[in-house]
């Protein structure tokens, strides 16, 4: 299976579909490359080198017991990208992957990025503070987390039940495989980076990560996500980025990768052929 070395010696997964210009595809927690494969498929069939990445931590890549923060997944994209020599690529980032490519930019800049895709994403600071009063209160991530700790597969199973694909709506009809997937998924990261992690995508600020954005930027949000709510999340990070442009997908949950994976490919499509 392919693999690159990150800079601590970590195994970082990834699938490398395609031809074409690349595009880099990071996904959510607790989940891993698989969950992707709509979108990856789509683009590698349209004429793109689709490429997407188990964090570390998650799927197949190493379980370190360190490095569970936005700056280490970031230096392991750098690490990801440069093994490759992708070039002109175009970051996209669901839910926490959004946290990681936003600081993969802020830390690493934008010499091999063309365009950026933020869906569903995290930033630009997920946690109610102070300066943040809008946010989501830390009782919700302290839930999870608590959850986590006493009974972690049923923490996934009723975030995957509920309101990660809207399934808690009146009417909804979100597959039994879908919810299973994503079950799957979460139970195959490490307990502890999958914890850590839930402060790293609720916890880091990436406000000033966005002010440094200066390629073509794409949001897509749903404005019924109840994990990471519209106004919290692609709302405020479209207003940060100068020049981007904000999609908002009505009704629309946060597991949109999946719930409308259909409009959520073309959409993809239609901005790369932009570039």
């Amino acid at each position: 299976m392919p693999f690159i070395t990150a800079a601590d010696g970590a195994q970082i997964y990834y699938k490398d579909w395609g031809t074409g210009r690349p595009v880099l595809l990071s996904h959510g927690w607790p989940l891993n490359a698989d969950s992707w494969e709509a979108q990856q498929l789509f683009l590698a069939a349209n004429g793109y080198r689709a490429i997407a990445h188990d964090r570390r931590g998650h799927g197949r890549s190493s379980q370190t017991w360190d490095g569970n923060d936005m700056d280490t997944y970031a230096a392991d994209l750098a690490a990801l990208l440069e093994a490759l020599d992708l070039r002109d690529v175009t970051l996209v980032g669901f839910s926490t992957g959004g946290g990681e490519v936003t600081r993969y930019i802020g830390n690493h800049g934008t010499g091999r990025v063309a365009q950026l895709v933020l869906v569903s994403a995290v930033p630009p600071l997920m946690v109610r503070r102070e300066d943040n009063p809008a946010g989501v209160p830390v009782e919700v991530f302290d839930g999870i987390r608590a959850g986590s700790l006493t009974d972690r597969s049923q923490t996934y199973q009723d975030l995957a039940d509920g309101p990660f694909f809207g399934n808690n709506r009146p009417g909804a009809e979100v597959s039994r495989g879908v919810r299973q997937a994503f079950w799957l998924q979460g139970l195959q990261s490490g307990h502890r980076n999958a914890l850590e992690c839930i402060a790293a995508f609720s916890e880091t600020d990436f406000r000033g990560d966005l002010g440094k954005v200066d390629v073509p930027t794409l949001v897509i949000h749903g404005d019924d996500d109840q994990v990471v709510p519209f106004a919290v999340g692609g709302q405020a990070s479209a207003r940060l980025v100068e020049g981007a442009r904000l999609v908002t997908y009505s009704g629309a949950p946060h597991g949109i990768t999946d719930t409308h994976k259909e409009q959520l490919s073309h959409d993809l499509l239609e901005f790369l052929q932009t570039a």
